[in-house]
């Protein structure tokens, strides 16, 4: 009885059965499903590498022979790799889709930097030996206000600043966990990438969040030229709750303080747990004017069982309503929640976005400054 090739085909098909239709409901199953297919449904084509490889072993091991057993475990190969061809089309099909919504915005579309064929071999966001880190600096005096700066070894001048505030829901999250790739990529770039952690439920409630992200923003004006950055280009981005936190931010600061983008990665846009309409302190960017809004961009997986991409599509429909500045709203096709856990191509086609976003920016400056 060929019993690792049974375990190999059980764990692979139910994940990748999570991975390609995830359910909605009820929620602990949507979330149990968003854990085991977390991986599969960003690297689908390594996976099927694994399977393929598995099963050749199975067969070149005579653990697969003409029996009732060995059928079945074949067939359920064989229905989990078509599920991994089809995960495999959804993913590539990012690029393609990033690109459709830049000229959506008006943007043209700048070559990828870094080749997809890369991606599909490192998928693991491991930090490029160009860039350094320097770990757990203080922003604030309680222990969660600490960030990580990412910057070049050679020590450029005048590169953008990048804060990036995590996930979590507000009651978890690392600064070491999400948007590493995103963090490597712009930091070897010559970007001065600030990665902060923040305090959280329920220690901390809604404002001491958005004290935290202030402060952040705050420090990191302070200090970038200390790290070679041109403080007067910032960019906040965040995922999930940070992601909330960024939109936040960008519609309710004075313009002056305003960051240059504003990038937002599977968020959730409403209020604040247990909040209505009579709060003090708002803590939803609907209830926000948006008519001094930043450059956006907001990126989110179509399959997402965390936070649904509906609430994604209406705060990029606000924006280009109300806004005059650039909207760009990627939504990624069989994406799910924390898709920039590992470099994979969808995150590989949010950051070629947002390298053509920021060139868009860079170009009206320059315009601008000409004409005055």
């Amino acid at each position: 009885m060929p019993n690792d090739y049974l375990v190999h085909v059980l764990v692979l098909g139910l994940a990748t059965t999570a991975a390609f239709a995830p359910p909605a409901r009820p929620r602990l199953l949507a979330r149990a499903a968003f854990l085991a297919g977390m991986v599969v449904n960003e690297v689908p084509h390594l996976i099927l590498a694994l399977l393929a490889a598995s099963t050749g072993a199975a067969i070149w091991s005579g653990d697969l022979r003409r029996d009732v057993l060995s059928g079945v475990l074949l067939a359920g190969a064989a229905a989990t790799a078509m599920m991994l061809v089809a995960l495999t089309r959804r993913a590539a099909r990012s690029r393609s889709v990033a690109g459709a919504a830049l000229r959506a915005a008006g943007i043209d579309r700048t070559r990828g930097r870094r080749r997809w064929w890369r991606t599909a071999l490192t998928p693991i966001p491991i930090r490029p030996r160009s860039v350094q880190r320097l770990r757990n600096l203080r922003y604030g005096d309680h222990r969660r206000q600490r960030l990580d700066v990412l910057r070049r070894r050679d020590r450029p001048t005048g590169g953008p600043v990048l804060v990036y505030f995590h996930g979590g829901g507000y009651f978890s999250g690392s600064k070491n966990w999400e948007g590493r790739g995103l963090l490597h990529h712009l930091a070897a770039r010559g970007w001065v990438c600030v990665s902060a952690t923040y305090r959280l439920r329920p220690g901390a409630g809604f404002e001491e969040h958005l004290a935290d992200a202030e402060a952040a923003m705050a420090w990191a004006r302070a200090h970038a030229g200390e790290y070679g950055a041109d403080a007067t280009t910032v960019v906040m981005a965040g995922s999930s709750a940070g992601a909330h936190l960024t939109s936040l931010y960008a519609l309710r600061v004075t313009p002056d303080e305003r960051p240059a983008a504003a990038v937002c990665l599977y968020g959730y846009y409403g209020r604040y747990y247990g909040r209505s309409t009579d709060e003090v302190v708002t803590s939803t960017p609907f209830a926000l004017p948006a008519s001094d809004a930043p450059a956006f961009l907001i990126a989110h997986g179509s399959l997402d069982n965390y936070t649904s991409a509906t609430t994604a599509r209406a705060l990029a429909d606000k924006l280009r309503a109300e806004s005059s500045q650039p909207v760009v709203h990627v939504e990624l096709p069989g994406g799910q929640h924390a898709f920039d856990f590992v470099s994979s191509w969808r995150l590989t086609a949010v950051i070629d976005t947002l390298d053509a976003l920021m060139a868009d920016i860079r170009v009206g400056a320059a315009r601008r400054l000409e004409a005055s």
